[in-house]
């Protein structure tokens, strides 16, 4: 039986993977390194140190300003989230179902604290989340396990008894990983993507998240 929910953010709860692509983009081309839209989806759904890690192994960036770059993205990204960001649709009715049903519902996001805060007080969603939880301390981020793991020994709650709602491969990976049902809920990019296969549900929308679903999860 599922006794707690955790989403992911990015892509879950805010349509931030245009944002993300953006500010790396712009914070790159600072650099002198071009990147394309098509080339920032291979970072999707990891941390953005793991970005910056991946990107020094293809093009000349000095570590010591690996901080700065991070902080630059981070800056710009949460710029974009205040001016630009959209709530995903439907993710107000799906929490309230879970409200409904008494299920404790947690959030764990590849994305630092800040951004997560940031996003969780501009939607007005602080209220139905048990906890909030970011990568960021994890030694390892998605698809590793622990941004999982931890969430749910938080929750006080075994990872056999979590479901994890996800959109990129990387985070179903991870729930995956720690034992989670979870579900896919993936963008219009990676709807054929034969990988979606390891997730218990797949979804096209949010809206879809009914008691039958709930029925098959629980089962």
């Amino acid at each position: 039986m599922i006794k707690a929910v955790i989403y992911d953010m990015d892509g879950v709860i805010i349509d931030s993977e245009p944002l993300w692509r953006k500010a790396e983009i712009e914070v790159f081309e600072e650099l002198n390194i071009s990147l394309t839209e098509d080339m920032c989806k291979e970072t999707m759904g990891l941390r953005v140190d793991e970005v910056i890690e991946y990107w020094s192994h293809k093009y000349p960036l000095n570590r010591r300003d690996f901080s700065k770059i991070k902080n630059l993205i981070m800056d710009a990204v949460i710029d974009l989230a205040g001016n630009e960001g959209i709530m995903i649709e439907s993710v107000k009715e799906s929490l309230d179902f879970f409200r409904e049903k008494e299920i404790i519902v947690a959030l764990a996001s590849s994305s630092q604290m800040r951004l997560i805060n940031a996003v969780i007080d501009r939607f007005c969603l602080r209220d139905y989340f048990s906890t909030l939880y970011s990568a960021e301390v994890e030694e390892y981020g998605k698809p590793h396990p622990g941004v999982y793991i931890t969430t749910a020994n938080k929750l006080g709650v075994p990872t056999s008894q979590c479901l994890a709602i996800e959109d990129s491969i990387n985070g179903m990976l991870s729930a995956k990983a720690a034992k989670m049902k979870c579900i896919a809920v993936p963008d219009v990019e990676h709807k054929n993507d034969r990988r979606l296969g390891i997730a218990d549900v797949i979804l096209d929308s949010l809206e879809n998240m009914d008691e039958s679903v709930w029925q098959q999860l629980n089962t």
